[in-house]
């Protein structure tokens, strides 16, 4: 089934340009929020990977987030350069670079919890529990989860 046609699409009605609108305001009401912290939401996402052990090396951090490899290394080396993580190579495989969060990227990671949530609480707080889980229900089928 079509949903647009060229008769009906509009620009600003677009799935894609809602869903970037609402991506947008997300990320600068968490890059808002995680300011004190020093990082910025794409940082989070990293960082909270890490912290739960679902990424340890730039590829796998790629994948995750959905972020491309030059981006992700200028968050990398941005990371780096603040002492929140360290990069080694591997010792079975000299091309991978495995990732460590350092102590100082622990404790950022572990204050993010108390942040985020928040933020997210107060982009949805118009959203009754049934529709939040609605939204989520949707945003899987989109995404193809």
């Amino acid at each position: 089934m079509d949903h647009y046609t060229t008769r009906n699409f509009t620009l600003t009605q677009s799935v894609g340009f809602m869903l970037t609108k609402a991506r947008n305001l997300i990320t600068a009401e968490m890059d808002s929020a995680l300011k004190d912290l020093d990082i910025t939401s794409q940082q989070m996402g990293i960082l909270l990977s890490m912290r739960r052990g679902a990424a340890s090396t730039p590829f796998e951090l790629s994948k995750l987030l959905g972020i491309d490899t030059g981006l992700m290394t200028r968050m990398l080396d941005k990371l780096e350069t603040n002492g929140l993580l360290e990069r080694s190579r591997s010792g079975d495989d000299r091309r991978v670079v495995n990732l460590a969060l350092t102590a100082k990227g622990e404790e950022i990671a572990a204050q993010i919890p108390e942040i985020a949530p928040q933020v997210l609480n107060a982009r949805l707080k118009k959203f009754t529990k049934a529709e939040f889980q609605e939204l989520c229900r949707l945003l899987r089928k989109f995404i193809g989860d």
